[in-house]
Order: C-alpha cells, then structure tokens, then sequence
C-alpha cells in the first residue's frame, strides 16, 4: 500500500520522494494510536472520582474509618524522633553504621554530591561486612546519580532495584513512579521522610542551595507497616519475597505515641492517600496546618477548606515563595488562591528557599509527614507513603517549628492577589490546564 503515488516528473523537476508503507505497518499504527487514546481516556476517568465526607464531630470519631477504609490500622506504643533539615543525615547515617542483619531503602531522588558519596559508601561498606542492603530508586527520580558510585555499590554487595525503567513492555505505566521515602534497618528502626538524598537537603534551609524539609524516625510496631511498604515495591520490581522474623520482628512498646502507615498507588478511583487527607480536614475543628510544596487544589479541596473555615477553623497554609524547583506547579497552585483567601484560608510564602516540607497537622493532635504532595500526580498517578502520628507532643513540636518558619514567610493577601499582573494571571490558568499530570 502507497501513501503516496509518483506519477512520471515534470520536466527539469526532480522527482517526488514515496513512502510505502504496508497494511500490517498500517494496522499497527492505527492500533497504537486507539491504545493511547485508551490510556488517556481510562486517565480521566481516575480524576472524575470524587470524596465526600460526612460531617464529623473530631478527629477520634474517624480514626476507626482510617484504620479500616484506607488499610491502615492505627498501632499503639511507638517513639518518634523529629528529624529536620540537614539532621536527618548524620541519625540516618548512625543507623547504617549500627545495622547488623539488613537496610532497606526506597527513594525518588538520589543525585550527586559528597552527601550522595557517603551515604553510597556507607551502604557499600555495611555490604561488604555481610549486612543485607537493599535500595529501590525510582528510574526517572535518580537518572542524574552518580553511575560509578551506583557501580561500586553494586560490586560490594549492594542489591539495586530500579523502579519502573524504561521498557517498552510496560510503556503505560512508566508515568507512575515511586516518590516513597522510607528506610528500615533490622527491622527494628525505621524512617519516613521527604528529603532526597543530595546536597540540596544538607544545610538548614539557610539559602536558596539548601532547602527545608522534615522527616521522622520511628521506633515500635509501626515499624513492621514501614517495612512492608518498602516490601511492595521490591516484590513488584524483583520478584523477591522479605520473609520471616528477619524483616518483621515482634515490636516491642517503646513509647507512647499512636502511628500508622499509609501508602498508596494508582489503581484507578480515589486513593487511600487522598481519603485520608480528605477526612483529616474534614475532622478539623480548632486549627489546621499544611505545609506542602506542591499544592495544587481542586474544587472539592477547596470547598472543603472553605467549609473549615467557615465551623470556625483556623487554616493555615505554607508553601514556597519564588524559590521553587518546579514554577509551573507553583502557578498552577494559584489557581483556586484568590477564591482560598476569600474564604479565610491564611495562605504563606515561604521566602529564604525552597520548602519541601510534606506535614499537615490537625487540632494540635494529628500530624502527617512524609512524601505526599497536594496535587494530582501524588494523589493520582505516583506510589507514596506518609506516616499518621497522633499524639499531643509531636503535633505541639510540628506546629512549633512552623511558627517559626512564619517569621520567614510573606503572607498573600487577597485584595493585592486580585492586582497581579496579566502576566503572572495568564501563567496561573495556562499551567493549571497541565494540573492532572503535575
């Protein structure tokens, strides 16, 4: 079959190129263009769901709900460590130094740097001494790595699983990528957390080089949750099982504060993650508080923190000024900002650098921290994991350290927001068209 036809050429004229292309050739074309065209139908049907949640009268009416709709069951008796900023590498590194059996680690970003280097020759070194080392990294979140750091890992002993490389088998799924940020070592210490391992997340938020974030270390049975969480990936990407009291302990009562896990993956409809942000807002009743770096809220988020405020809830949100590493999820999070303000959602910029953070935190009771971003692709499409806390003193120690962050932080005021310029207006609506991916 011809796509084009040569007829004989015109004097003094060269003659026209032809393409011949076959039926199969054709078919398949035709095929793949319908398959495509399938997989972003079946994608807009995943964002026509919708979560309504009744009216509830507090946060320990729900928790029942938490535990058993979005499998997470709430487990008592565990310690919880604060890890902010660059602190989190010298705890993270003193466990690697203490591990005897085994380190699992899954993570999105691995860059290069001296940080990168240490921590890669930390894990080589625990290797070599007999030490089972694990690490799931997301394909696309760690292509800027170090490819002879990754290798000498490798030779040492360190067994390193790629999620969701490129292959042409599974070319509909590589928009899903794993955003997770957990560790386990022996089974008995465990953390979740939103910092990447790079430079970026070494300092103290001091400039715009090093940014602002928080994770926690973990102690008691919700060790066990962190541990299958990276057990769910590893399996799908290996094949290999984590069996026996090796990798699952019995955990012993540490401390005093109510943890569960939640993680989700898209599977079509609404995800475990986006039911439980949505019910914890919908069980404020004094105060709320997200600090969230891409934060971009649909409709139903927004009518939900309208209504918030409306029973009398103070909300409080922060996300990132002008240093962001992604300006269009940043314009599309403006979308729906004047509409926030104008129902009495207090909304700040966070100034010296990027904020990273991923915490929300409601009644000065629940908190969640861990690598779950406000927007479609988080909610939607990526695999992510965060950890409920619920207790008195860790949300009391959240919300100090955002109070602090206030005082480097502008706030947005509505009737300047309505003033912006066309530009900056245009830019908002224009990325926002693009908010199902981000």
């Amino acid at each position: 079959m011809s796509l084009f036809k040569k007829g004989p050429p015109k004097p003094g004229k060269k003659p026209r190129r032809t393409i011949q292309v076959s039926y199969v050739q054709a078919f398949a074309f035709l095929l793949t263009l319908v398959i495509l065209v399938l997989l972003l139908w079946s994608t807009d049907k995943e964002h026509a769901s919708h979560v309504r949640v009744p009216n509830i009268d507090n946060f320990e009416q729900a928790v029942p709900s938490i535990a058993n709709l979005a499998n997470s069951p709430v487990l008592p008796g565990n310690a919880v460590q604060i890890l902010e900023n660059g602190d989190f590498f010298p705890a993270f590194l003193a466990d690697v130094a203490k591990a005897r059996g085994s380190i699992h680690l899954e993570t999105y970003v691995w860059w290069k740097g001296e940080i990168c280097d240490r921590v890669g020759m930390a894990l080589a070194e625990k290797a070599r001494q007999g030490v089972e080392v694990r690490i799931t990294l997301d394909a696309l979140g760690s292509h800027r790595s170090d490819r002879k750091l990754i290798a000498a890992m490798k030779k040492a002993g360190v067994k390193i699983s790629l999620y969701r490389p490129p292959r042409l088998s599974e070319i509909g799924l590589y928009n899903n990528r794993t955003h997770r940020k957990v560790a386990v070592f022996d089974g008995r210490v465990a953390y979740v957390f939103g910092h990447g391992i790079a430079e970026e997340w070494t300092g103290h938020a001091e400039d715009k080089d090093h940014w602002r974030d928080t994770g926690v270390r973990l102690e008691g049975p919700i060790v066990n949750s962190v541990q299958a969480v990276f057990a769910q990936n590893w399996i799908d990407e290996t094949s290999r099982v984590l069996v026996g009291e090796r990798y699952f302990p019995p955990q012993p009562m540490v401390g005093t504060v109510r943890a569960h896990m939640v993680w989700s993956s898209p599977r079509g409809g609404v995800s475990e993650m986006e039911l439980i942000d949505k019910l914890a807002i919908a069980c404020a009743r004094r105060d709320l508080i997200i600090e969230n770096p891409y934060f971009i809220p649909d409709m139903e988020l927004v009518n939900l923190l309208a209504n918030a405020v409306k029973r009398g809830v103070r909300v409080r949100l922060m996300i990132p000024g002008a240093i962001t590493d992604s300006p269009i999820v940043r314009h599309a999070g403006h979308k729906h900002f004047q509409t926030l303000m104008e129902k009495g959602v207090e909304i700040y910029e966070f100034e010296p650098t990027l904020s990273h953070q991923k915490i929300m935190i409601i009644d000065g009771t629940w908190s969640l921290v861990g690598s779950t971003n406000f927007d479609d692709r988080s909610l939607d499409i990526n695999d992510e994991a965060s950890v409920g806390l619920i207790d008195p003193g860790i949300a009391a120690r959240l919300t100090a350290a955002f109070e602090n962050d206030l005082r480097r932080c502008k706030r947005l005021d509505a009737r300047t927001w309505s003033r912006r310029g066309a530009w900056h207006w245009l830019e908002d609506q224009v990325s926002y068209l693009l908010n199902e991916q981000l």
